[in-house]
């Protein structure tokens, strides 16, 4: 049984995600918070495996939420109906792994859930398609990284495997791996996580 914790300052989104997930027989909602301090205590008393969070809650940045939750090792899936490229970015980089527009279809929400219980990302279609048009579209800019290879990474920050990369931008797994090593490389990183940190700290992952 998965157990989900809602984190939502809007009475009709905490009931309705709610009754949409009491249907799946292996996803039990064991509370709801309407900020994250309140959600932090009931996430230290029912022990929830997956955080579906707001961003714009009333006690908190959008991203110390994700942080909160991600840093005490839970999952974290955003619920939100912001899907600018620097709150995409921000969530992601904070340590959600899954991000979810309002108005998804409750199977996709429970869907979500359960990749992101499993251990893997899960990108909401509107939000992974922005994703993929921001590595495939021509950039006119110069820098440390090529146009391909800072679009590369950004699916890199948002969780995606070799293999995903390599279906969403239609190139073989080994070439991925190619632009991860340059990547490393270039950054002086031993780690994706660490390519990620550093690609932040220079603004490498910000939209042009």
């Amino acid at each position: 049984m998965i157990r989900v914790l809602i984190v939502d300052d809007h009475p009709i989104v905490r009931e309705g995600v709610t009754a949409v997930l009491d249907r799946e027989r292996d996803i039990d909602v064991v509370g709801a918070a309407d900020t994250v301090g309140e959600g932090l205590r009931l996430a230290a008393k029912f022990h929830p495996d997956v955080i579906l969070l707001d961003l714009k809650l009333p006690d908190a940045d959008a991203v110390d939420g994700v942080t909160s939750f991600a840093g005490k090792g839970r999952g974290v899936v955003v619920f939100t109906a912001h899907d600018t490229d620097d709150d995409v970015f921000r969530a992601i980089r904070g340590g959600a792994r899954g991000y979810l527009l309002k108005g998804s279809a409750a199977a996709e929400i429970a869907r979500a859930i359960r990749q992101v219980h499993a251990g893997e990302s899960y990108l909401s279609p509107r939000i992974a398609a922005k994703l993929v048009k921001e590595v495939t579209e021509p950039r006119r800019r110069t820098g440390l990284l090529s146009a391909r290879e800072r679009g590369v990474l950004r699916l890199v920050a948002a969780g995606l495997s070799n293999r995903q990369i390599a279906e969403a931008l239609s190139i073989s797994e080994r070439t991925v791996k190619f632009h991860v090593t340059a990547i490393f490389n270039k950054l002086g990183a031993e780690n994706r996580a660490q390519a990620v940190a550093l690609a932040a700290e220079r603004g490498l992952l910000s939209t042009p």
